[in-house]
């Protein structure tokens, strides 16, 4: 007679509740310290942590930060993966880690044409440059916003607060995130 064994759940969002959990744990986090340095609920962590809530990007990203690490340490480096919030939706092209620790991660950003997504601060150092390719985005640290057309770029620091919009409709583009090596 076969055993009896759980199959584990290999859905994303429990790759990201137990790549969270291992990431508090090895770095010490208590449920409420991680809470209290990322900003969110204990109780949003927890239910992370236990996979019945889905995770948003904003989400996402201020957990990754206190954790030090960059975002496809949280969702993976699986490419084509997906991270939508309503306002921004990152699929990820390729991510590299560099011989020293740091990463270069490539996402294809679509900007809706509705709201805007400030994206809180991530490991400092970090910078993010984005080339749009349809539309007009608005984008750049929080209060220094520069419109960004179809065809044109920009880079900012992004250990600080920073904002993406769309003007005139939805944008896209491709968003490059450089995070360098070491901890938050």
């Amino acid at each position: 007679m076969p055993e009896d064994k759980p199959t584990r759940d290999v859905s994303p969002r429990a790759a990201v509740a137990r790549r969270i959990t291992e990431l508090r744990r090895a770095q010490g986090f208590t449920l409420s310290g991680l809470a209290s340095r990322a900003g969110i609920g204990k109780g949003t962590l927890s239910e992370l942590e236990a996979g019945t809530r889905n995770p948003t990007l904003e989400t996402l990203y201020a957990l990754a930060g206190p954790l030090g690490v960059p975002l496809t340490g949280l969702v993976g480096d699986g490419t084509g993966h997906s991270v939508p919030d309503g306002v921004v939706d990152a699929r990820l092209l390729t991510v590299r880690t560099h011989d020293d620790g740091g990463t270069t991660e490539v996402f294809w950003l679509t900007i809706a044409a509705r709201g805007t997504r400030v994206s809180p601060p991530h490991r400092h150092g970090t910078v993010e440059h984005l080339r749009v390719v349809r539309g007009t985005a608005c984008v750049g640290p929080s209060g220094a916003e520069v419109l960004v057309r179809a065809g044109e770029s920009s880079s900012w620091p992004a250990d600080t607060g920073h904002t993406y919009a769309a003007r005139d409709g939805s944008a896209q583009g491709v968003l490059t995130i450089e995070t360098p090596p070491g901890g938050p």
